[in-house]
C-alpha cells in the first residue's frame, strides 16, 4: 500500500461503493426530485401505470401490492409453527425469503442460497452441512449459478433455515420470486494468471447494494447478473440478463456490456456497445434495474422478462431510458474481448497467479454433496490451503492457495472422501438439474439419468477432446441445454399405450467463442439415450476434420442426418 492513501485496488471499490451509495440515495428521491430520482416505492408507481392504462395486474403482482413480500416474515413464521405449508400464492411470497414449496414431486421445502461469486469459506460450508443435517434432506446440490441449495426441509424448518443462513453471513433473501438472483463471476477471480481484473470486490459492492436497496425487490421477474474478469473458467455470462465482461479499450480496462440473455427463449445477451469502468458497474446496473422496474410488463408473466423489455423498446431506446434515469450518458468505445476460457478449464490441478500456489477443480456426482462430503471439503480446504472454496457453474468446486508440494496429499484427500479432480471429457462437462425427483415442472429424472449415460458412455469410447452434455428437466431450461453440444430437455415420450421419460436432444450448442442455440433434432426415450448420445459422439470422432471440435462439426450437418443418427457401430 502506498504510504500516503489507499492502494488502487482499494480506491476502485471506494468508488464504486460510493457510486452505489449515490444511485440508493438518488432513488430515495421524490419523483422528479433530480437527476436520477424515482418514486419512494418503484414497485407501487410500475403497478399504478400499468392500471392507470387499463390493464390488470396477475396474481403475484396483486399479491406484492396488497403487502411487500419483504414484510411477511411473520406469515412464514406463523405457518412453520402450525406445520403448514403454503398455498401457491403463499408459496411465491415465501420465494423472496429463499423458501420454495416443490410439492407433489416432493412435500418439502427447497432452500436455496445467496453466495456472491460462488466464494465461500470453510467455516461457512461448515454451517451449511450442519443446516444439511438438522434441517434439510442430509445433502447439498451445486446449482449452475455457483450456488447451493437445500431439499427436503419440513414444513416446520423453513424459518430455522433462513435464520441459520443468516447467522452464517449467506441470508437467501431474494433468491426466488421477482429478485435478482445469485450474482455469477469468475470463480478463479483473484488467482487465476489470465484474468485481467480481480471482480469480488465488485461483486461484493453490487451484492450489498442489492440486499440493502428496497427497491431492488420489485421486478416483474426474477433477473440474472454475470461479471467475468477473464481467465481460464467460463461462467456463461452471456446466458444473464446483465452480462459484463473484462476487456481492454484506449482508455484502459472496461467491461463491455450485454442485456437480455434468457437461453431458455433462445436469446444470448445482445450486444450494446456499451462499455463499463469497474467503478461505475454498481450504478449502471442499478440504472438498468430500476428502467426494467419501469417497463417491464406486470400483465403477462411470460412476457416479463427483460428479453421482452429489449423486444418493444429496442436496445437503444432501452438504453437512453438507462441515461435518462443515470443521469449521464454511457460510455461507448471500441473494446478488445480477453481470449477465451479453457473448455472443462474448472476441474484439474491449475498453478495460481501467486508463485508456488495451486488450485484443485473437484469434481462432484452431478452437483451433489453429502454433509459427510461438505465437512470434509472443508476440512481439505483448511488444511491444505486458505480455507477458501469457489462454486461454479458447472456444478462443481475449487478449492485454492494450495502450495505446491502439497498438491498429491489433497488430491488423496479428495479421494478420500470419494471426489475427484480429473474429469473424463465426457464427465467434465456433464450438467443436470433437479429433475423430477425434485421438480414439480420436470418430465425426467435428470440427475439419475446423467450418473447412468456417463456410466454407460464411458466403457464404449474414449474422447479426446471436451464435450458438453446438460440435461434439463423442464424449458425452464435450469441446466441450459440450449448452450450444450448436446441438451437434453425432458420430454414424455410416447411408447406404445404408455408415456415414458424422455428427452428432446438438441445438438450443437455452445457459449462463448462457440456461442450458439442447439438446434433439436430427434426425441428419445430414456432408455434410447445411451445409443443416441453415443451415435452422435462416434459420427464425429469418424466425420471430423484434424482438430475439429464437436460444435463445428455439428454445425456443418444437416438437421436430417444428425436425427438419424442412432444405429450403434459394431463393438
Amino acid at each position: 500500500m502506498p504510504q500516503d492513501g489507499f492502494s488502487a485496488e482499494q480506491q476502485e471499490y471506494l468508488k464504486g461503493f460510493m457510486a452505489g451509495v449515490e444511485a440508493r440515495r438518488g432513488a430515495l428521491r421524490p419523483a422528479g426530485a433530480g437527476e436520477g430520482g424515482a418514486p419512494p416505492d418503484a414497485l407501487r408507481a410500475a403497478q399504478d401505470r400499468v392500471l392507470a392504462a387499463g390493464g390488470k395486474l396477475v396474481p403475484q403482482e396483486q399479491a406484492k401490492r396488497e403487502r411487500h413480500p419483504l414484510d411477511r416474515w411473520d406469515e412464514l413464521v406463523s405457518r412453520a409453527a402450525e406445520g403448514r405449508f403454503p398455498k401457491p400464492i403463499d408459496d411465491f411470497i415465501g420465494r423472496y425469503h429463499g423458501l420454495f414449496y416443490v410439492g407433489p414431486a416432493q412435500d418439502a421445502f427447497m432452500c436455496r442460497l445467496r453466495i456472491p461469486g460462488g466464494i465461500l469459506s470453510a467455516w461457512q460450508l461448515r454451517g451449511i452441512a450442519a443446516i444439511a443435517e438438522d434441517c434439510a434432506g442430509g445433502y447439498a446440490d451445486v446449482t449452475t449459478r455457483a450456488n447451493l441449495q437445500f431439499r427436503e426441509i419440513p414444513a416446520g424448518m423453513g424459518p430455522e433455515v433462513v435464520m441459520r443462513l443468516g447467522d452464517l453471513g449467506l441470508l437467501p433473501r431474494g433468491t426466488g420470486a421477482d429478485n435478482i438472483r445469485n450474482i455469477t463471476a469468475s470463480p478463479t477471480a483473484g488467482i487465476d494468471p489470465a484474468e485481467l481484473i480481480d471482480t469480488r470486490p465488485i461483486v461484493r459492492a453490487l451484492h450489498h447494494h442489492i440486499l440493502n436497496t428496497r427497491d431492488l425487490f420489485g421486478l416483474p421477474r426474477k433477473f440474472n447478473i454475470s461479471l467475468s474478469g477473464g481467465g481460464m473458467v467460463e461462467v456463461l455470462q452471456e446466458t444473464n440478463d446483465i452480462s459484463l465482461t473484462a476487456g481492454h479499450t484506449a482508455d484502459g480496462l472496461r467491461f463491455a456490456l450485454t442485456l437480455g440473455g434468457i437461453t431458455g427463449h433462445r436469446d444470448f445477451a445482445r450486444e450494446t456497445g456499451v462499455v463499463v469502468a469497474p467503478a461505475d458497474v454498481v450504478p449502471v446496473c442499478d440504472a438498468i434495474l430500476r428502467v426494467f422496474i419501469a417497463e417491464g410488463c406486470r400483465t403477462d408473466r411470460a412476457k416479463a422478462r427483460l428479453k421482452y423489455v429489449l423486444d418493444r423498446m429496442g436496445v437503444d431506446g432501452f438504453l437512453a431510458a438507462v441515461e435518462q434515469r443515470l443521469g449521464r450518458p454511457l460510455e461507448r468505445a471500441a473494446w478488445t474481448a480477453p481470449p477465451p476460457p479453457a473448455k472443462h478449464g474448472h476441474v484439474g490441478v491449475h498453478a495460481q497467479a501467486q508463485p508456488g500456489l495451486r488450485w484443485i477443480g473437484v469434481t462432484t456426482p452431478v452437483g451433489r454433496l453429502t454433509a459427510a462430503r461438505l465437512r470434509g471439503l472443508a476440512e481439505i480446504a483448511e488444511r491444505f490451503g486458505s480455507g477458501t472454496l469457489r462454486l461454479t457453474v458447472w456444478q462443481n468446486l475449487l478449492v485454492s492457495d494450495i502450495p505446491a508440494a502439497r498438491v498429491a496429499e489433497a488430491q488423496a484427500a479428495i479421494a478420500a472422501l470419494g471426489l475427484g479432480w480429473a474429469a473424463s471429457a465426457i464427465r467434465g462437462g456433464l450438467v443436470a438439474c433437479t429433475g423430477n425427483a425434485g421438480c414439480k415442472f420436470a418430465a425426467s429424472n435428470t440427475k439419475r439419468h446423467a450418473a447412468e449415460l456417463a456410466d454407460w458412455l464411458e466403457p464404449r469410447i474414449t474422447l479426446d477432446a471436451p464435450i458438453n452434455i446438460h440435461l434439463t428437466g423442464c424449458h425452464h431450461s435450469c441446466a441450459q441445454h440450449y448452450v450444450a453440444d448436446i441438451g437434453l430437455l425432458g420430454a414424455k415420450v410416447e411408447q406404445g399405450e404408455d408415456m415414458v421419460e424422455g428427452y428432446d436432444l438438441h445438438v450443437g450448442g455452445g457459449a462463448g467463442p462457440e456461442q450458439k442455440i442447439g438446434r433439436l433434432v430427434r426425441r428419445v426415450t430414456a432408455e434410447e439415450l445411451g445409443p443416441a448420445v453415443l451415435a452422435l459422439l462416434q459420427a464425429w470422432q469418424r466425420g471430423r476434420d484434424a482438430g475439429e471440435s464437436f460444435s463445428k462439426w455439428s454445425a456443418r450437418q444437416p438437421e436430417a442426418a444428425l436425427a438419424e443418427l442412432g444405429v450403434l457401430e459394431d463393438a
